[in-house]
């Protein structure tokens, strides 16, 4: 016994007739395909159900699997209280869970729970689920913060749980697409909305799991959409399986996507690790990107390597431009992980003798002292792209008239807050946005008074 079956689905709460009061029948497709999903996996008969929701508890650098015994909900925040559900988790599930995550050095388990209610993500298909089947026990799974290939080793932890513990079960991949798909939809309307649907939709036709992997995170912000990872780890689940998909509807009727498609598992399946394809076409493209580098992110990539693989600060290598070993000026070393930023630190006016001491004391701050992310470790370092932006003088201006976002950085001050925003940065696309952020990340309010300065910088990469 093992994975019989695996699922993507959406949640919208109004496909509940009694949410949805009628609106549910503008999105007909979507209820049907959800009835006959059920039915399918009744015909399965799971002795456990694994689910993963958007809206379950979500952490930055920890994956969330729900405590207990049981847990229970309705859709009262939805106005249909009386719509209610109590669903019985598998606890020795989520024990063996726990443990292969932690051998496999993926940060996942029980702690941390904020409300132990069952949120609508879940919900969703368990109304229909339970329309058919009620058999089963289940283990609802948030997502995280985390990269993609943690995603996906969290679902092949799934599946050998499943192995070891002898268990039959059925994956439920709960996420919505893109809610930027109209004008008048929740997000308003983005061209990346109808194009992000359009890619996860074909991936999922083509059982193409690579593909949801290679999706990069500005466009998945830029998309707004909520259930990718969600389908990651349903895709670790079934690393190694071939699988003939079933592609039932896709509606976008409100202005956000809803998917529904089976996994018809058919036997081990060559090439469909995709987990170590995609890490393995990472470190290519880190190794193209080295042959091309400058002697700033050289230097960088250096400097962090060096400490990393022996706790130490690297000497100051010779043969540097003289630009380098020259002048001063503030340095940001930008670090990036397949695509996601991975750690970015700097100084805005020099602390060090120059140009080059200053990238290699950021490079090692930005891997190991960036608040916002662990410590790189050693195995992370073939999977990283660097770049290094070297400031210009700071200019005083007077309004964001003088600003471009392309440009012109910006450094904002309010007193002792102070924060600072690099030039064309991805989704930074307004100067409004461009201060808004500067501010937010000094503290700034928008109630106070404030400074402005603009400088320009020269980006190597």
């Amino acid at each position: 016994m093992a994975l019989v079956g695996a699922f993507i689905v959406p949640h919208p709460p109004l496909v509940v007739p009694e949410v949805g009061r009628g609106q549910e029948r503008e999105v007909s497709k979507t209820v049907g395909s959800y009835h006959e999903i059920a039915r399918r996996i009744a015909e399965l008969k799971p002795e456990t159900i694994i689910l993963t929701s958007p809206h379950s508890i979500m952490y930055s650098d920890y994956f969330h699997i729900s405590p207990g015994r049981a847990a229970a909900g309705n859709f009262g925040q939805f106005g249909a209280g009386k719509v209610s559900f109590r669903s019985e988790y598998d606890e020795e599930f989520v024990e063996a869970l726990e443990s292969c995550a932690e051998g496999a050095g993926v940060e996942a388990g029980t702690l941390g729970e904020k409300n132990p209610h069952l949120d609508h993500g879940t919900m969703v298909p368990l109304y229909f689920i339970n329309q058919y089947y009620k058999d089963y026990k289940l283990v609802r799974i948030g997502l995280s913060g985390l990269s993609g290939t943690d995603h996906y080793r969290l679902g092949s932890c799934v599946a050998k749980t499943a192995d070891k513990l002898g268990r039959r079960i059925v994956f439920v991949a709960s996420g919505d697409l893109s809610h930027k798909l109209k004008e008048d939809g929740p997000y308003g309307f983005a061209k990346e909305g109808p194009e992000f649907d359009e890619e996860v939709t074909r991936a999922m036709k083509e059982g193409d799991f690579l593909k949801f992997m290679e999706i990069g995170p500005d466009f998945c912000e830029a998309a707004a959409e909520c259930g990718l990872k969600s389908f990651i780890i349903m895709a670790g689940a079934l690393s190694g399986k071939a699988v003939e998909p079933d592609f039932l509807s896709y509606e976008g009727t409100f202005g956000v996507g809803y998917a529904l498609c089976e996994f018809k598992i058919k036997g081990e399946g060559e090439n469909r690790d995709f987990g170590r394809i995609f890490t393995e076409k990472q470190r290519e493209l880190v190794r193209k990107q080295q042959e091309k580098e400058d002697p700033y992110v050289h230097l960088a990539r250096q400097a962090l390597e060096h400490y990393v693989t022996t706790g130490k600060y690297m000497a100051l290598p010779g043969g540097l431009p003289a630009e380098m070993t020259g002048r001063k000026a503030g340095v940001f070393v930008s670090l990036k992980k397949h695509g996601s930023l991975r750690g970015c630190i700097g100084t805005i006016s020099p602390v060090t003798g120059s140009i080059a001491k200053e990238i290699m004391r950021n490079s090692v701050s930005s891997g190991m002292e960036d608040p916002r992310f662990p410590p790189v470790t050693e195995e992370e370092l073939p999977e990283l792209i660097y770049s290094v932006d070297v400031l210009g003088e700071p200019e005083p201006i007077s309004s964001m008239a003088e600003l471009d976002v392309v440009r012109y950085g910006v450094i904002v001050t309010s007193g002792r807050k102070r924060g600072l925003l690099l030039p064309n940065l991805d989704n930074v696309n307004t100067v409004e946005e461009q201060v808004s952020i500067a501010k937010k990340k000094a503290g700034i309010y928008d109630n106070e008074a404030f400074s402005m300065e603009r400088f320009e910088v020269v980006r190597h990469k």
